[in-house]
């Protein structure tokens, strides 16, 4: 029997920035704030009542460098397909995807990191590029062992929106396989991860090999850690750098008061080989007001990426509501 629902989520978000170039100011030199929202429809619907058919629709006006960090959606208040996959079960311990426009082709990988903050720089636990998103067409599979061991694998192409094709020499790819082990109270997983990388001068591509290994630990009654590492192999001989790396740590609370708490430190992205480590510091606070609103502010600092580069402070609230 088909069954289909949908949920609905609105994102406000307010803040300022100073640093690094991006503050907008008004005529007095006092920094400016600026507010954008975000709008998200998920459409699922089920036909043997183990799988799903997910669309993802979005729309709103986040392209203001001073929210940035809360990573809305930037559409120009047009509503946009985002994502539409189908997942279904293979047996009783193997579950596959196929997906299109941008459903991520790690989807699904399982990364073991159970920091939840809301900043669109450190989300990723560092692991930053094994996760590879984006890329348009997208299929993957995963094997449950155990309910605690899994493996996955996962490719994704832009041969749609390139018009080059997938798996082509001309196309750009993206292959990855994932190995996870988590239980309640702690969890590792290491991630491979081929991504492919469009030169334009000279013309050509390059592949990146990356590793990535996450893991954290939830002891009951304290907060829990979570810690992730990779590195990168620049692949192309017109790359200037042979590897890039980035790391992060995070602590959270779950039960901090009335709501939850966290804390992290983490590399801007990978950095090349060779120059200096830029850190992101941020805390944050989520406060559910009821079953279907919550308001997270975020206070953040990053160092200059290099000597000409300012350092960057932001603070900013989101109030986010589903339904």
């Amino acid at each position: 029997m088909t069954e289909s629902s949908a949920s609905f989520s609105v994102d406000f978000g307010i803040g300022a920035v100073d640093g690094q170039g991006i503050t907008t100011t008004d005529k007095t030199g006092t920094e400016a704030i600026a507010a954008v929202y975000g709008f998200q429809i998920d459409l699922t619907t089920s036909f043997t009542g183990e799988d799903s058919l997910d669309v993802s629709i979005d729309a709103g006006n986040a392209g203001a460098e001073g929210v940035a960090e809360f990573d809305l959606n930037s559409t120009s208040d047009k509503l946009t397909v985002d994502g539409v996959s189908y997942s279904f079960p293979v047996g009783d311990k193997m579950s596959a995807f196929v997906g299109a426009q941008g459903t991520d082709g790690s989807s699904a990988f399982t990364t073991a990191c159970t920091y939840g903050g809301p900043s669109n720089t450190l989300d990723d636990c560092g692991n930053v590029q094994s996760n590879f998103v984006g890329k348009g067409t997208s299929i993957g599979a995963s094997y449950a062992f155990t309910d605690e061991l899994s493996m996955a694998v996962g490719y994704a192409g832009d041969g749609v929106t390139s018009g080059k094709g997938l798996m082509t020499s001309e196309g750009l790819d993206a292959i990855g396989v994932n190995a996870s082990y988590t239980t309640d109270t702690y969890g590792l997983s290491v991630t491979y991860a081929s991504v492919e990388t469009e030169l334009t001068k000279p013309a050509g591509s390059y592949n990146d090999a990356s590793v990535a290994v996450n893991g954290y630990f939830s002891p009951e009654g304290f907060p829990s850690i979570s810690a992730g590492y990779e590195i990168t192999d620049v692949g192309g001989a017109a790359v200037k750098v042979d590897s890039k790396d980035s790391y992060f740590v995070g602590l959270q609370f779950d039960e901090f008061g009335p709501g939850s708490a966290g804390f992290a430190l983490g590399t801007q992205g990978s950095i090349l080989e060779g120059k200096d480590t830029a850190l992101m510091y941020e805390a944050y606070y989520s406060y559910p007001v009821n079953d279907g609103m919550t308001v997270t502010p975020l206070l953040y600092a990053k160092e200059g990426v290099d000597a000409t580069d300012e350092d960057e402070t932001g603070v900013m609230v989101k109030t986010s509501f589903s339904f």
